[in-house]
């Protein structure tokens, strides 16, 4: 695979893990606790190798500027600067979640399970967004600051 077909790909992780995430809530609100646990453990591999490949694209390309002006731009900011905090934040939430539910101390899973589901998922369906306003929207404006 390319380097140029990283961001598409990683979009595409982003929007799996999303409808994988949706998958898992509706498994675990019908009991259906086993497909819950593998929609769950799909949706975090996918998110993992998103971030190992989002990880090795900016590495090699750095940052990518977003051309848009005007309403669109203030608009690209406030996602872009929303979804970089939550994917941060949500990060350590995600793993103590999925600790929990292995260690099968369901009480505390479902605390913190209720601010990460909503917050992950926020994250995914961002990540689609961003990439769309930054490499579709003005695709032929697009800049590479790196190499």
């Amino acid at each position: 695979m390319s380097l140029s077909m990283l961001p598409a790909f990683n979009a595409g992780l982003n929007a799996t893990s999303a409808v994988l995430l949706v998958l898992g809530y509706l498994f675990v609100r019908r009991h259906h606790i086993n497909a819950h646990r593998a929609a769950m453990g799909a949706a975090f591999i996918t998110s993992t190798i998103f971030l190992i490949s989002y990880l090795i694209y900016h590495a090699q390309v750095g940052s990518v500027r977003f051309q848009g002006q005007g309403p669109i731009r203030i608009l690209y900011f406030a996602i872009l600067i929303s979804h970089t905090i939550l994917a941060v934040v949500i990060v350590p939430m995600i793993l103590r979640t999925l600790y929990l539910a292995v260690k099968k101390r369901f009480a505390e899973h479902r605390r913190i399970a209720r601010w990460a589901l909503p917050l992950w998922l926020y994250v995914s369906v961002t990540g689609v967004t961003v990439y769309l306003m930054l490499y579709r929207l003005n695709a032929s404006s697009a800049r590479f600051n790196g190499p």
